[in-house]
């Protein structure tokens, strides 16, 4: 496996993305990117100068997943998307994505990684809760119900820092997590 920048240039590779984004997302996130159309204009943006965008690929050039990045201190990044074939998922592609990424920002002068993971399907025991008016009992509790991502960020060392009660619903918050890199 390598990974290296995804550019413009290497559309065949950008559709491959594209088509990731819609596959990596439909069962739990099916929002997210709902068209090969919608996808394709996240990994354009992706791309936009200032960001990361880094793809790993197998010794044929296969597209195995993909991971961006975006300022939005000084100081800090947002890591967005991350996304892996999911039949490759749990072996160690998303891990070096994100590791290579941590490398990419702190070359950039970042000391903190950020990312935003969502709950739109009653993947934890956050969702389908008022976490209003006191979200840190909820947050200390929080359990993973049905695999969602947000055990894997810890596991690279990541931390949940918060919550946007709601963000995508009542009951659908998006759990914040940050990680020192810097």
């Amino acid at each position: 496996m390598q990974i290296s920048d995804l550019g413009h240039e290497d559309r065949h590779t950008i559709e491959q993305a594209a088509a990731l984004l819609v596959e990596g997302f439909r069962a739990d996130w099916p929002e997210a990117w709902p068209t090969h159309e919608v996808a394709l204009v996240e990994v354009y943006e992706a791309l936009e100068d200032g960001k990361i965008c880094r793809a790993a690929r197998d010794d044929d050039g296969m597209l195995l997943g993909w991971i961006g990045a975006q300022p939005t201190y000084s100081l800090v990044w947002e890591l967005h998307p991350l996304v892996v074939q999911p039949n490759l998922q749990r072996c160690g592609i998303g891990r070096a994505l994100v590791a290579d990424l941590e490398t990419q920002v702190r070359q950039r002068g970042a000391h903190t990684l950020v990312l935003g993971s969502d709950d739109e399907t009653g993947m934890t025991s956050l969702s389908g809760v008022d976490l209003y008016p006191d979200v840190w009992p909820h947050i200390a509790a929080i359990q993973n119900l049905r695999g969602h991502p947000f055990t894997f960020y810890q596991r690279c060392g990541f931390v949940i820092t918060g919550v946007v009660p709601d963000a995508n619903g009542f009951g659908k918050p998006d759990i914040l997590m940050a990680k020192r890199v810097g």
